[in-house]
């Protein structure tokens, strides 16, 4: 399985940017004295009220204690990936008027500014500050201007900034007035986590507030927004409200969803409570050795058949055939494969095909592909018996095309053909069909901090691709073993890195997809919850296996915190989740040759 990681961090755009700033001077003059009638026009520009009267990206930003240059709070912002960490609000001024704003920050490369000027748009900043330094700049508003959004940011890639006593000094505008209560509330797509909502936005808004039953749940800037964490099969009420400088206007009227059943996603009820999955070397070779299908253990719930590949990377055209003898000297045939494959079914097992692998690209990137691939993985599973489907791939399979940037409504042809092409074989085969997912970090978790190719272009456009194929094909997924090997490190959803070999890893990569997270920081975006019992853990059964390989006994913390709220070390999950499905291991193979020590913990563990 491809060895991968997260792209590239935005390497010398912080120096070519502070080049820039430098060379074109002039947009950090010191604030002259201020008129005797001017006033201070921040709203809670000294933090002390939260966030009240600030919006800040991506939930970036939050009111701390420690530090705070004066009184008892301060602004602390974090960036994360494409977010940089935007704090803004909205004020009320006087056209043709001079305003001096100022702040008081700390932190590596932190911006102060003003924008919607009506002139020019101003902005200054500080490269690096271990202690509390001043910013100000001064603008003027142009003849028709009678608001403008003060802000301050970080960068990319940097630790998370602080700023205070903010001030906006100059003539006192007009009082703002609250926006009215917005109209239009709808309810969308409902799963069985979640609702997406959209609305009729408010003259004079600047963000607005969900409520689910009564309680605030989310905060956005657009008119749409995707409420996660619910529970199947359950009712709910929300409301909106309007927000800016002002406050808060009256909630709109009430619209009600009913998240749909939990059900088995596809045949999730013929697993039992805790699952065992494993890959079977059943058409190559390796330094494990060749297991032939009558001697898998009975530890192994579901066996998937690596590989089926295609003919060509864009062919759609599945091939799978037994391992050569030339290659495999004890390989069986194909009549006793088959008769193998039967009796595992009768003992309860699931054997599945798997499609792609490191070496097996696949791309549908026409109609006729998409077709084909139907046809084709149709046949396999035919002539073979299988139970269903594992979705394994890996390198340039999928990638999202430029401008393709919402998970929910995906545009790019492989993506959108894949999806299509996996519907038809769930509704070909009926609801025991077993529909499974192998992806790798770099294309799910990675989605946190980066999608696609990215709003300014230049980022991997692999990144988090796998997001739009999950959350499609969610409710008939029985289980998504996401590969948490061969990764680099991957921020959670403490905005802190994480890296493979220990039971922190896999328990911050798990709280993932079992709470949900905004996809490249966009709170309007948010990839909804999986169920606990649609999620196992994927990992080397041994150190030959591939990168990443964790202890049993590391292996054993990562199930205590996840299912039992113990053994969680620094990293706080946002759940306790029991029923989690269990764990996926690259390979039977390599678990053997490892004297099943990867089996032999999960059945201690879960008691098989």
């Amino acid at each position: 399985m491809e060895r991968t990681g997260p792209p590239a961090r935005f390497t010398g755009v912080v120096a070519a940017f502070a080049a820039a700033l430098l060379a074109a001077g002039g947009l950090t003059a010191l604030a002259p004295s201020a008129a005797a009638a001017d006033v201070d026009l921040a709203r809670n520009g000294g933090f002390e009220s939260g966030l009240d009267g600030w919006s800040c990206t991506g939930g970036s930003g939050a009111a701390v204690g420690t530090p705070a240059h004066s009184g008892t709070s301060a602004l602390k912002a974090t960036p994360a990936g494409a977010d940089n960490a935007k704090c803004s609000q909205v004020v009320t001024v006087e056209p043709d008027s001079t305003y001096t704003l100022g702040a008081w920050v700390q932190g590596s490369y932190v911006y102060l500014g003003a924008e919607g000027t009506g002139t020019t748009d101003v902005s200054t900043w500080t490269q690096s500050s271990t202690d509390w330094k001043q910013l100000t700049t001064t603008f003027r508003t142009g003849p028709s201007t009678t608001r403008v959004t003060v802000y301050t940011h970080g960068w990319f890639g940097t630790p998370a900034y602080y700023a205070d006593d903010l001030t906006l000094v100059g003539p006192g505008g007009a009082p703002a007035e609250l926006p009215a209560a917005p109209t239009g509330l709808k309810a969308g797509t409902a799963t069985a986590s979640s609702v997406d909502l959209s609305w009729t936005g408010s003259a004079g808004a600047t963000g607005y507030n969900v409520y689910r039953g009564g309680t605030k749940v989310l905060s956005v800037t657009g008119t749409s927004a995707t409420v996660a964490g619910l529970t199947a099969s359950t009712a709910y009420s929300f409301q909106v409200a309007a927000t800016n400088s002002a406050g808060e206007s009256a909630r709109s009227a009430a619209v009600a969803a009913t998240t749909t059943a939990g059900g088995g996603g596809g045949g999730g009820g013929g697993l039992p409570a805790h699952a065992l999955v494993g890959y079977l070397h059943s058409s190559f070779a390796n330094g494990s050795g060749y297991t032939r299908m009558a001697d898998v253990p009975d530890s192994w719930d579901v066996i998937d058949l690596a590989f089926g590949e295609p003919t060509s990377v864009t062919s759609g055209d599945i091939r799978f055939s037994l391992c050569p003898v030339t290659e495999c000297p004890n390989v069986e045939s194909a009549a006793e494969f088959k008769a193998a494959i039967k009796a595992k079914q009768a003992a309860g097992k699931k054997v599945l095909i798997s499609i792609g692998g490191q070496n097996g690209q696949v791309q549908l990137s026409t109609a006729a592909a998409r077709d084909t691939f139907v046809s084709s993985v149709s046949k396999i599973i035919d002539e073979y018996g299988l139970d269903g489907l594992d979705i394994d791939f890996e390198g340039h399979s999928l990638s999202l095309n430029t401008g393709d940037t919402d998970f929910r409504n995906p545009t790019t042809p492989v993506v959108v053909n894949l999806i299509s092409a996996v519907k038809a074989l769930k509704a070909k085969y009926g609801d025991k069909f077993v529909l499974t997912m192998a992806p790798e970090t770099f294309f799910v978790q990675l989605g946190y901090q980066y999608y696609g190719s990215g709003p300014w272009g230049g980022q991997d456009p692999r990144a988090g691709a796998y997001l739009p194929v999950i959350h499609a094909l969610r409710d008939d997924l029985t289980l998504l073993h996401f590969q948490d090997y061969n990764s680099g490190s991957i921020m959670g959803l403490d905005n802190q890195y994480h890296s493979m070999g220990g039971a922190d890893f896999h328990i911050a990569m798990t709280d993932m997809l079992l709470t949900g997270f905004p996809v490249a920081g966009d709170q309007t975006k948010v990839f909804p919850a999986l169920r606990p019992d649609q999620v196992a853990i994927g990992l080397p059964a041994s150190t030959q296996a591939g990168n990443g390989h964790t202890s049993p006994a590391e292996v054993t913390k990562a199930l205590n915190c996840l299912t039992k709220k113990t053994d969680c070390g620094s990293y706080a999950t946002h759940g306790t989740w029991p029923a989690l499905r269990g764990l996926m291991t690259w390979s039977i193979n390599w678990d053997r040759f490892n004297n099943g020590e990867f089996s032999k913990n999960f059945d201690a563990y879960f008691g098989g």
